[in-house]
């Protein structure tokens, strides 16, 4: 889509009012090829004013999800060891412990996704705040990974991981760097867009998300938006009476529908055009971040 978007606006360059920048960045699903890029001062370079990315999304195909407000949570580490000879039975009980705080579990079934799905989609659903997380013992510690919304949340977490690890004996906790940040996408923005693409392609091609989705992903297109404003927005690439695997990424079955290709060509070169005339002059940016973007 990305390629497609770009060879559109190619064709169209005289018609449009700024400019705009493709970034195929790779080093995604690690979260740092976007650190990389802004690192080597792509946006200042380019003059980028504000980004937009499109992701594939297990809604119905063709159908776009806009995020105003919301957008998919940060990531934050931490690290518990624990002394003394029972050290493996307490970091297993210390595990269970902090895993408990989780309030969203990970899907281990086609329904449990389909709820997760549902529940984003639901304003002040059960994903308006939510902690999902990962413990997982060692011979004298505790592994844990966690996300949260709202972002500020984090405090919070690391205060409750504290508290259960000084309840075991001889038990440390270190958090060996500040949290990922989350990507909250412009409330704004993302309504303008939506308007956009109601406009363009009609009212029922677009729902809006009331989470952040999916509870246990994250993006470092995260650092893009923290610098200028823009969008992220999941375009549904479901096909009728497909599982809902297939249209995760991800999922061994994932399968998209590849009807959806000419559509979020369609949509987001249009978007992407309007934004250059709407900027009278000032440059616009677009990304293909996670292989599905424009």
């Amino acid at each position: 889509m990305a390629l497609g978007v770009a060879q559109v606006l190619a064709r169209l360059r005289r018609q449009l009012d700024g400019t705009v920048v493709f970034l195929f960045q790779p080093a995604e699903e690690t979260l740092s090829g976007a650190r990389a890029l802004i690192g080597t001062g792509v946006l200042e370079r380019t003059r980028v004013a504000e980004i937009h990315a499109l992701h594939c999304g297990p809604f119905p195909v063709g159908r776009f999800a806009v995020t105003p407000g919301f957008g998919m949570p940060g990531q934050d580490k931490a690290e518990v060891t624990v002394s003394g000879p029972d050290a493996p039975d307490a970091a297993r009980r210390l595990a269970d412990e902090i895993g408990a705080l989780a309030t969203v579990a990970l899907p281990r079934t086609p329904a449990d996704l389909e709820r997760i799905v549902a529940d984003a989609l639901t304003p002040n659903g059960q994903l308006a705040r939510f902690v999902a997380v990962r413990a997982r013992a060692q011979d004298a510690g505790v592994s844990v990974s966690y996300r949260c919304w709202p972002p500020e949340r984090y405090l919070d977490v690391r205060t409750d991981i504290r508290r259960l690890a000084t309840s075991c004996a001889g038990a440390g906790v270190r958090f060996p760097a500040e949290p990922f940040p989350a990507m909250v996408c412009p409330e704004r923005d993302g309504r303008v867009l939506a308007h956009h693409l109601r406009r363009t392609l009609g009212r029922d091609a677009v729902t809006a998300l009331h989470a952040a989705f999916p509870p246990f992903s994250g993006e470092d297109f995260a650092l893009y938006l923290d610098r200028v404003p823009g969008t992220f927005t999941f375009l549904g690439v479901r096909a009728p009476g497909a599982p809902v695997t297939t249209s995760y990424p991800h999922y061994p079955d994932f399968a998209p529908d590849e009807r959806a290709l000419g559509i979020g060509v369609r949509a987001m070169a249009g978007w992407i055009a309007e934004r250059t005339h709407r900027a009278q002059g000032l440059p616009g940016g677009a990304n293909g971040s996670g292989g599905s973007g424009a």
